[in-house]
């Protein structure tokens, strides 16, 4: 069967466009590499939800995290995601920091975000009572917010699934040919057909793009963000998210409260040349740790209970790196880095357009009844709530055994342990699955392609 369009990438990017492309009434395909959705760079992220006040005005970027986050907003109640409304602070911890603050608001209200305010040190700290007596002035910024960094994108394949989409794990694309009406994809499990392409690969995407089209528009550099998670106790040191003021290379280090209930410290920014391995380094984390107690002193003897890293697709140049190829029928999607969590819906947008623009042609259906995402955040209920859960599998998140049946069973099943992990938060906690792994290997028997008592699947 020939597709109406295969995506390369299931990754934030590509999940939201499958979900746009599918509710347009087209057939999709969607391939990714790893062994479940979510496995390359956007495993790995802060699960902010921005409202653009910072980004380049009158950029692609910004158009994006605006278009996504109210579609986020308008969709989250029926697909059962977590919103949690936090607010933002801007701080600044110097003389320079302060005087930058006004033109961080002038960019705020030019980016139609006009509830912005500059606040001074007595109202930061009536805010924020544990933020270091060393904070000056700060930027208010009330409609920031979190969600789940990872059920929402499961939402949005699964809707895709429930309108005719196909999808493609553990399967890479490794050559393809476009005859002028079809392009014949070659994977590792076979032949893929589609009249159209869409190259959301991530750190791999100007690798497909010359492979396939013989050019690309951009050069991936990839970005490693290093993170420390802090134990569930450091959740009540600060309500809003602590961001810093940002320099011309990076947004800088944020602390955050979760919607599981943890304080996250991070990234890092730190290029590099591999676009696969993104290791956790101890020097800069003992760094991200001096920098989080710095910010709220009380974290000194705080537990750590997690540290991670992931790798953004960054390019040579900032903004988003977003072409139509209308003659070949494809369409590059490129250089989406941190804030592709927020702008993704707006991209699907965006990237539908360009669809249009080049002579695709949609049959809008309607949405259809949403199976909403079971809620892993800590401000609202959790499944242990309810009764007949049958058992606590994993003690530290309370992971419930119906929780891992149900990620065993829904549409899109847990690929792979990662897979699991992110639909449940199972050995994501204090042990790091160290009590509950032996349980989860015995539920999980013959699910995996890599078992997990084989000792390679973590």
């Amino acid at each position: 069967m020939v597709s109406d369009v295969a995506i390369i990438g299931a990754g934030v990017v590509g999940c939201a466009i499958a979900r746009r492309f599918a509710l347009e009434g087209l057939a999709v395909t969607l391939i990714e590499a790893g062994g479940d959705i979510l496995s390359g760079a956007s495993k790995a992220n802060s699960a902010i939800l921005h409202t653009g006040f910072d980004a380049p005005p009158g950029s692609l970027e910004l158009a994006c995290i605006r278009a996504g986050y109210a579609e986020y907003l308008e969709i989250h109640q029926a697909l059962g995601l977590p919103l949690l409304r936090s607010s933002a602070l801007v701080v600044a911890w110097n003389e320079a920091e302060e005087a930058g603050l006004a033109g961080i608001r002038a960019k705020a209200l030019e980016n139609g975000i006009d509830n912005v305010a500059l606040i001074g040190q007595a109202e930061l700290r009536a805010r924020e009572p544990g933020l270091s007596e060393a904070a000056r002035a700060a930027l208010f910024v009330p409609d920031e917010a979190l969600i789940d960094p990872w059920s929402p994108f499961l939402a949005y394949v699964e809707q895709a699934m429930a309108h005719g989409a196909t999808v493609l794990r553990g399967t890479r694309v490794i050559g393809g040919q476009f005859d002028g009406r079809i392009w014949r994809l070659e994977t590792t499990a076979g032949p893929v057909e589609a009249r159209s392409v869409i190259n959301c690969a991530g750190n791999h995407g100007d690798e497909i793009d010359k492979a396939l089209l013989g050019q690309c528009a951009f050069e991936i550099r990839p970005r490693k963000g290093q993170f420390v998670v802090f134990d569930k106790a450091a959740y009540r040191l600060a309500a809003a998210i602590i961001l810093p003021v940002p320099n011309e290379r990076t947004k800088g280090v944020v602390v955050t409260r979760t919607v599981f209930g943890n304080l996250l410290v991070g990234p890092t920014a730190e290029e590099q040349q591999d676009r696969d391995r993104a290791d956790v380094d101890h020097d800069a984390l003992e760094a991200l740790i001096r920098r989080g107690i710095e910010i709220l002193p009380a974290l000194a003897g705080m537990p750590v209970t997690a540290c991670y890293a992931g790798l953004r697709p960054a390019t040579e140049k900032k903004d988003y790196r977003i072409d139509a190829y209308a003659e070949r029928n494809w369409i590059s999607v490129g250089g989406i880095r941190s804030t592709g969590l927020s702008a993704s819906l707006g991209i699907a947008r965006h990237v539908l357009r360009l669809y249009q623009e080049a002579g695709g042609s949609i049959a809008p259906v309607a949405a259809g009844p949403a199976s909403p995402m079971p809620n892993l955040a800590e401000h609202l209920p959790r499944d242990y709530d309810r009764p007949g859960y049958g058992e606590i599998i994993c003690h530290c998140e309370l992971v419930t055994k119906r929780e891992i049946e149900t990620a065993l069973s829904r549409p899109l099943a847990a690929g792979d342990f990662g897979g699991l992990k992110r639909r449940t938060r199972c050995a994501m906690g204090r042990c790091q699955g160290f009590n509950c792994s032996a349980r989860l290997a015995s539920l999980t028997q013959g699910r995996f392609t890599v078992p997990l008592d084989s000792g390679a699947a973590r």
